[in-house]
């Protein structure tokens, strides 16, 4: 089924691309200048979004060995990731149940955690095991102070997780389908060669240039050439988006041949067709294919708010279908992901610090959204529906969404 609904949109973008037209939004959209610069929503957005709903926290590939950990802090809430001697991964909070130091920092591969303030130790399972001077320190009940677990969950190659110990929001509601379609690029099979983490703007000026192709001849000029496509046709799954260029050719992999999909059969479409323009999963990742180091590789940007309302932070995984082996290969690789670097920090992200700066002036109370940008309409749509949604309205909307994906 996700197959054929992949190559379903495929025959779409292909369709519009052969009569040169796309898909639009009804009517031009305005969004409040202040939904950019509120100090106030933006501490919402933070507590109501990313506090709230199931974030992607990792590729598989960054913990792919059992005793693999990660440990990072998301909005103020510090978490522990750790694949598990079966497999699976778990979700912790990284707070010691004695005192709420943090139990380990960074990444590495450990079977336990001994915090560095009093030495109390947890297994990677979030077992507490032991007790430092436990006959001074007094009997403690240790089942009742293991780690407090968050909602995980794994699928597609990406590693899933709710900051919310109390949250009764199934993540795979939350997704609507979506991961199943993800598991076409096979990540869960992939390998990761680089990672790194930019500063960028107020997070929603930095997630509007991921929906948006509108730019990429104009802003991009110089890297991708003036010529570049700037259009978009738009495919959702509740919150979560698709955007790909109508066209009739895609790119072969490793080569500067255009396949022309109109003289293709269904069975032979290849993934590069399948998979071809930017997935992103809400509220803050970014998915686009790349080929470099003589593989299929991916950009997975990872985008998180800042400590203000005019920052963010930005981790971009550089994953590979195979781990380049020659030097060659992994020159390749480099420059490829060096490239993108400087396409995002240099450009997007340079745009929009100067955009936000703007914006605090005051002096502009909105801004438009096109016909031809429906991904960014749709976004602060949701944005907007999810920040002020209740708990109970929250398990209202994705139950919905699921059961419509379901159909």
């Amino acid at each position: 089924m996700s197959r054929e609904e992949l190559v379903a949109m495929t025959r779409s973008l292909v369709e519009h691309g052969a009569a040169d037209t796309m898909e639009y939004a009804d009517e031009i959209v305005r969004v409040p200048a202040a939904s950019y610069t509120d100090p106030e929503l933006y501490e919402r957005e933070k507590r109501n979004i990313f506090r709230r709903l199931p974030l992607m926290v990792a590729p598989s590939c960054e913990l792919p060995e059992p005793g693999d950990y990660k440990a990072m802090d998301i909005c103020g809430v510090p978490l522990l990731l750790t694949r598990q001697r079966d497999g699976s991964v778990a979700a912790f909070l990284n707070m010691c149940t004695h005192r709420g130091n943090p139990v380990v920092s960074g990444t590495g591969n450990a079977t336990r955690f001994m915090c560095g303030y009093h030495g109390w130790t947890f297994k990677n399972d979030g077992d507490l095991v032991g007790v430092a001077s436990p006959k001074d320190f007094g009997a403690v009940d240790k089942a009742a102070l293991c780690l407090k677990r968050f909602p995980s969950f794994e699928s597609a190659g990406l590693i899933w997780a709710t900051l919310d110990l109390d949250s009764k929001l199934p993540i795979e509601n939350y997704l609507s389908g979506y991961d199943a379609l993800l598991d076409a690029f096979g990540f869960k099979d992939w390998t990761l060669f680089s990672q790194r983490t930019l500063d960028g703007p107020n997070w929603k000026t930095a997630y509007d240039g991921y929906l948006d192709f509108y730019h990429l001849p104009v802003l991009h000029k110089e890297t991708f050439g003036a010529d570049f496509f700037n259009r978009a046709n738009y495919f959702f799954w509740g919150p979560h988006q698709r955007l790909s260029s109508p066209s009739k050719f895609v790119q072969k992999t490793g080569s500067d041949e255009q396949l022309d999909l109109t003289q293709m059969s269904d069975e032979d479409l290849p993934p590069d067709a399948l998979t071809q323009g930017v997935w992103t999963i809400f509220p803050h990742i970014s998915i686009a294919s790349f080929y470099g180091g003589g593989q299929r590789g991916a950009m997975i940007s990872q985008l998180f708010p800042g400590e203000t309302v005019g920052t963010s932070t930005t981790t971009q995984y550089y994953v590979m279908e195979n781990q380049p082996e020659t030097d060659e290969q992994v020159k390749s690789a480099h420059e490829q992901f060096d490239f993108l670097e400087v396409v995002v920090r240099d450009e997007d992200y340079a745009t929009g610090k100067r955009q936000h700066e703007a914006l605090q002036s005051g002096m502009m109370k909105e801004v438009l959204f096109g016909k031809n940008e429906r991904g960014g309409q749709v976004f602060h749509q949701w944005v907007d529906k999810l920040t002020n949604a209740s708990d109970e309205e929250l398990l209202e909307i994705f139950s919905a969404e699921q059961k419509q994906a379901a159909e």
